[in-house]
C-alpha cells in the first residue's frame, strides 16, 4: 500500500488522531500530546514510505521504526491498527492490565512494533544498530527513529549521532518532533535548548527542517532523505503539540493528561467523530 493522494493520508492521519484519543480516554492515561503531534509524520511513513507487510510483520525485508519517544505509544498503536497490523478496537484495552498494548511499546506483544522503547534517549542507539546490521547483510532496509526535541537532552541521543556519522548510515532517517514542550515546559526553559539544526549539522548529518504537520511537506522530506548518500539524514519537523485539538494545542498540561468525558467528546466532536460510548456500541 503506497497511499500519495494527500487529501486522502490527511483523512488517515485523522482517523489515526481519533484512536489516539480513544486508547488514552478509555485508559484515563497516557500521553495525547506528543501523540498527537506526530500523527501526521507517522501517517505519510506507514501509508506511503515503509516498506511493510501488516501480514508478514517479521518480514526480514521490512522496514524499521523505532519510537525512541515510546511514551507516545498511543499514536504508534493507533497507526499500526489503521494500517491492519491489529483490530482498531483493541485500542480501548490501552494500558489495561490484560492488554498487551502497554503505556510503552512491547515488541514481543504487538505485531508492527520493531523495539521496545520506553527509557528515553535509547532508541537512535538501537536505530543505528539495525541500520549498520542492514548494510553489513547487504539487505537494503531503511531505518526510521523518531525523538522527541525534549529527549534531545538525553546524552546518548548525541553519542549514537557519533557513530551514525561515523560509520556513514545514508540508510537512516532519524526524525525529530520539534513540538517546543516536554514535560515541564519549553524546550528553551528546561535544558536551554537551541540551535538544533545546527547541533545535527555539527555532527555530520543532513539536515532537513519542515513543516510537521503538513503532509505534502513530509512526504517531500523523506525522498530528499532516500536519496542523501554517504551520511544519515535528520527530519527537524515543526509541529504543534496536541495538534488537531484546538483545547490541546500548545499546551504543556497535555503531555501527559488524559481528558475527562467532556472534553473528550469534544475533541472527537472537532475531528468529525464519533465518542467512546458510541464507538463501543
Amino acid at each position: 500500500m503506497k497511499i500519495v493522494d494527500i487529501n486522502a493520508l490527511e483523512k488517515i492521519a485523522t482517523d489515526i488522531r481519533k484512536g489516539i484519543l480513544t486508547a488514552v480516554y478509555s485508559a484515563q492515561s497516557g500521553h495525547p500530546g506528543g501523540s498527537l503531534s506526530c500523527a501526521d509524520i507517522l501517517t505519510v511513513l506507514y501509508f506511503n514510505v515503509m516498506n511493510i507487510d501488516p501480514k508478514d510483520p517479521q518480514s526480514p525485508s521490512r522496514d524499521r521504526f523505532v519510537l525512541s519517544k515510546g511514551h507516545c505509544s498511543p499514536a504508534l498503536y493507533a497507526t499500526l491498527a489503521r494500517r491492519g497490523f491489529f483490530a482498531e478496537s483493541d485500542l480501548a484495552t490501552f494500558r489495561k492490565v490484560d492488554s498487551p498494548l502497554q503505556g510503552h511499546p512491547d515488541k514481543n506483544k504487538v505485531p508492527g512494533v520493531d523495539m521496545s522503547t520506553g527509557s528515553l534517549g535509547q532508541g537512535l542507539s538501537v536505530a543505528c544498530g539495525m541500520a549498520y546490521a542492514s548494510k553489513l547483510d547487504r539487505a537494503g532496509c531503511r531505518v526510521y527513529c523518531l525523538l522527541g526535541d525534549g529527549e534531545l537532552d538525553e546524552g546518548q541521543v548525541w553519542e549514537a549521532c557519533l557513530t551514525a556519522s561515523k560509520y556513514k548510515l545514508d540508510n537512516l532517517c532519524v526524525i525529530v518532533d520539534n513540538n517546543h514542550l516536554q514535560i515541564d515546559g519549553t524546550i528553551e526553559e528546561v535544558a536551554g535548548m537551541k540551535h538544533i539544526y545546527e547541533k545535527f549539522r555539527a555532527f555530520g548529518f543532513e539536515v532537513i527542517s519542515i513543516h510537521g504537520n503538513d503532509i505534502l511537506d513530509i512526504l517531500n522530506a523523506f525522498t530528499l532523505a532516500k536519496n542523501v548518500k554517504g551520511r544519515p539524514t535528520v527530519i527537524l519537523a515543526n509541529t504543534t503539540k496536541g495538534k488537531g485539538v484546538s483545547f490541546m494545542e500548545n499546551k504543556v498540561e497535555w503531555h501527559g493528561k488524559a481528558p475527562n468525558e467532556e472534553e473528550y467528546k469534544l475533541a472527537m466532536q472537532e475531528l468529525g467523530g464519533e465518542d467512546y460510548e458510541e464507538n463501543c456500541n
